[in-house]
């Protein structure tokens, strides 16, 4: 007999071997109807997986994670067998699942057209539509080669020439297709029905730019019709957040081809910038930070002392001067601890805080570059503290509520925490990781904060805090960090003496909390669809007159605004004052002010508010007031 546990806890006896799908049919008909795959003993499995002795069972279906996972996982395989169906000259490569949907790559003559992709889309509906089983069978290695290779499918067989001679490989049919894969994959194409490619990109042969440029075919996949066009939606609206496209429309900045990956900020965007630099730069100043500013380029010899010549030099901007190697920082910790070293210090100067906004660059492949979010020269709100081990909860629990309150004041409350500890190749003693990892736990939790372990996602040197905000679409953004470092002190030699007067090796803590201002701001732009809160929008309040009359009165009030620290301007166009207020609202503008002889004769003015808001006539202190709340309050 074979007994199989099921997840309530209940078991059921069988008296022979027998699949998944077996079991699941044991169970009942709308079960075994639903069924995509089981979990034996906690490893995902096809259906038509044999069970042959006592074991745990959880049936997948597409309620579940795993389930949704099996979905797109098997569209992606579905999306090769179209694509085989209409271009047999295209081979297949690698096509794995990613966050919310999958992609396939290929390489084929010419580039797949708009045309093309709708096509495909057609032909795995023809597919699915069949309800074509889908087999697996497994072969070994030097038989799987020569399968594909006469299959001219020269891609597979280079990725099975890789695995381990003597090994087995499983595969996969449906119809006439058939892929290398570990699966599993639902039991039939039927199984896939809401599915939708999104687009074409380049991408290079096991990620090599030395090797040749296949087509990626992304894709989505979901269990629903609602699921899927939700989805839809979303993404609709995430284009119209687009921070590039608003950032031209909004004339904030601009990527230039004399300089890729770097940002042109034109006055208006200089604005927003300049409004987060002086608030962080508050925040360093009101809570123990002493700013400093190191220098852009760097002696080779001290990359090579950190460890990030070796191990990092590929994503260097190097330049050399005098038969003297240099390179431009890519980050700002090295030369903080060059400032820590000048001087004696003492256990009485620590916890010892630097804050920098340090420029650094970094050479990433201009098929990773993404606007503002993802740039070649960026400036981070960069921070060191130098502190013992005594201190680092104390330190955690203060940042955090620190970069809570800055969170909220930008307009994001929803932060996700991840603890990441000890991998598994590292320095340091166990006692050193038991305490760094303890302390920055109960850092956390003094804060009030719900987190999640990663195990073994530290770095080697030490574990660290990740703070991941929430956007108003419910995407995440990994932007606050605080880890625990005694490598890079102990590479440059940084002490302090303590009460005995000994040496001893101060810890590092790298932290920040919006990290690159140019990704920041490009989140602050999507966050609130390019309608910044009135405390961050470059110009904030724009008075118009209704005819050349109010001119005068026009010049007085902006005048006044101006001098009460306001972003104000003026438009004395001579242009319908339905067309000005119209202009101004597609620019975003937290209030435009409209004045005609009423106002001018009465000393008031007729305030509009973002979002086509009629606020009425109102004396002009009343606004002030109105405009000042706004910006005390971050609204």
């Amino acid at each position: 007999m074979i007994s199989i546990q099921l997840p309530d806890g209940s078991r059921r006896e069988y008296p022979a071997p027998l699949t998944v799908g077996d079991v699941a049919a044991s169970i009942g008909a709308g079960l075994a109807k639903a069924a995509l795959g089981g979990k034996v003993d906690g490893k995902l499995v096809d259906l038509s997986h044999v069970i042959d002795k006592d074991a745990s069972l959880a049936i997948v279906t597409d309620k579940d994670a795993d389930g949704l996972d099996m979905i797109r996982h098997s569209t992606a395989h579905l999306l090769a067998y179209a694509v085989k169906e209409l271009y047999p000259d295209a081979q297949v490569t690698i096509g794995p699942v990613i966050d919310n949907g999958f992609y396939y790559d290929f390489s084929y003559k010419r580039p797949f057209t708009p045309e093309d992709l709708a096509a495909i889309e057609s032909k795995m509906t023809e597919l699915a539509k069949k309800d074509e089983k889908v087999v697996r069978r497994v072969l070994p290695r030097d038989e799987a080669v020569a399968h594909f290779k006469a299959l001219g499918e020269h891609y597979k067989a280079e990725i099975i020439g890789s695995i381990p001679a003597g090994e087995d490989v499983s595969l996969y049919a449906e119809g006439k297709f058939e892929d290398l894969c570990r699966g599993p994959h639902v039991p039939s194409t039927g199984k896939l029905k809401h599915f939708k490619l999104m687009k074409v990109a380049g991408a290079y042969w096991r990620g090599d730019h030395r090797n040749e440029m296949l087509q990626r075919v992304y894709g989505t996949a979901w269990a629903s019709k609602d699921d899927l066009q939700k989805y839809l939606t979303l993404l609709e609206e995430a284009e119209k957040r687009d921070h590039r496209k608003l950032g031209k429309e909004l004339d904030l900045f601009h990527i230039d081809e004399h300089a890729p990956g770097v940002v042109f900020w034109h006055p208006k965007g200089w604005t927003v910038w300049q409004e987060v630099e002086q608030y962080m730069r508050r925040v360093y100043r009101d809570n123990g930070y002493l700013e400093v500013k190191g220098p852009q380029i760097l002696d080779k010899g001290l990359w090579e002392k950190t460890g990030h010549w070796d191990k990092y030099r590929e994503n260097m901007f190097v330049t050399e001067s005098e038969k003297r190697d240099y390179a431009l920082k890519p980050m700002n910790c090295p030369g903080h601890i060059l400032i820590f070293k000048q001087g004696v210090k003492s256990y009485r100067d620590l916890p010892l805080r630097y804050g920098e906004f340090g420029q650094c660059h970094r050479n990433e492949p201009s098929g990773g570059l993404h606007g503002i979010m993802r740039v070649r020269g960026f400036t981070q709100d960069d921070g060191h503290i130098f502190c013992t081990e005594d201190q680092i909860q104390g330190e955690v629990t203060a940042f955090t509520t620190l970069l809570q309150k800055v969170y909220k004041d930008f307009g994001f409350t929803d932060i996700i925490y991840k603890l990441s500890t000890r991998p598994e190749k590292r320095i340091g003693t166990e006692e050193s990781w038991d305490k760094a990892e303890a302390a920055l736990a109960e850092g956390l939790k003094a804060s009030g904060c719900d987190f999640t372990y990663l195990p073994g996602e530290g770095a080697f040197y030490g574990p660290k805090i990740e703070y991941t905000l929430k956007d108003a679409l419910g995407r995440e953004w990994q932007c606050g960090t605080i880890q625990v470092d005694p490598n890079l002190p102990e590479r440059l030699d940084a002490d302090f003496v303590d009460e005995n007067g000994e040496h001893k090796r101060p810890l590092m803590l790298h932290r920040a909390i919006v990290g690159s201002l140019e990704r920041f701001i490009g989140i602050l732009i999507e966050q609130h669809a390019g309608a910044l809160p009135t405390w961050l929008a470059p110009t904030q309040v724009v008075v118009a007159n209704i005819t050349d009359a109010q001119a005068d009165y026009v010049a007085e009030i902006v005048k006044s605004l101006q001098k009460q620290g306001l972003r104000a301007s003026a438009d004395l166009r001579n242009e319908k004052i339905t067309y000005k207020i119209r202009q101004h609202s597609m620019q975003k503008l937290p209030y435009i002010l409209v004045v005609g002889d009423k106002e001018k004769a009465n000393g008031s003015v007729a305030v509009r508010a973002r979002g086509n808001q009629d606020l009425g006539v109102m004396p002009l202190q009343d606004f002030l007031d109105r405009i000042s709340a706004d910006i005390t309050n971050k609204v």
